[in-house]
């Protein structure tokens, strides 16, 4: 059963799939910091000195200066700046991820297409290209 396992391990689909996932965690790290450090301080400029973050509603009614106080005192809250901040990760990673395959396809040659199957004039079934005789019909071919 090891056996098995490390040959299953140790297939090139595994680990290029496991950099894949190392590389894509740490690619979201960069957009997340891209995100919350250079694009959303200035959107917050814009709207009058918000900070995304720190946008919430407690849900028992109760009135909290930050996000961190109504989470210590233990209040119920909706926090959908950290909710829109996420989104927008999202909406970045996957348009990042679109231009990067979108350039890979570009660089990648289209295949040739199959050529066309030779066809028996007489009977009309596909024939090898080297054929001289059909072997369907037994027609002399040229």
């Amino acid at each position: 059963m090891f056996e098995e396992f490390k040959k299953f391990a140790m297939r090139g689909n595994v680990i290029d799939m496991a950099v894949g996932v190392i590389i894509g965690g740490a690619f979201g790290k960069i957009v997340g910091s891209l995100v919350s450090d250079v694009i959303m301080p200035p959107i917050g400029m814009a709207m009058g000195k918000v900070n995304f973050t720190d946008l919430f509603v407690a849900l028992n009614g109760k009135e909290y200066a930050t996000l961190e106080a109504a989470k210590k005192a233990g209040a119920p809250v909706l926090a959908y700046g950290n909710f829109m901040q996420t989104v927008l990760d999202f909406i970045i990673l996957a348009f990042v991820v679109f231009l990067m395959i979108r350039q890979i396809n570009k660089m990648t040659p289209e295949p040739e297409p199959a050529p066309e199957p030779r066809v028996c004039p007489f009977c009309k079934s596909t024939i090898p290209d080297d054929a001289t005789r059909c072997p369907h019909c037994t027609s002399q071919l040229d």
